[in-house]
């Protein structure tokens, strides 16, 4: 296992990290992506999990969620 972070310089970054990004990799990304127009729809469509930053509870929860599908369909 292991964890790749992607710091948001710029919004080319998140092409960039689809190249190296592995097969049956699970992309996790806060919130606020979401709402970042054409980039927010990229990172919805290609099945990025959001997480909630500012609700502690949520992010937990959609965390904890993703831990168990990630175990049970066997990806990273």
């Amino acid at each position: 296992p292991y964890v790749i972070v992607c710091n948001h310089q710029a919004s080319l970054d998140l092409m960039g990290m689809v190249e190296i990004i592995p097969d049956r990799c699970v992309p996790v990304a806060k919130k606020e992506l979401l709402y970042m127009g054409t980039v927010g729809w990229a990172c919805w469509l290609s099945g990025l999990i959001f997480i909630n930053r500012h609700k502690r509870e949520d992010a937990i929860n959609v965390i904890s969620q993703t831990a168990r599908t990630m175990r049970r369909d066997n990806v990273r």
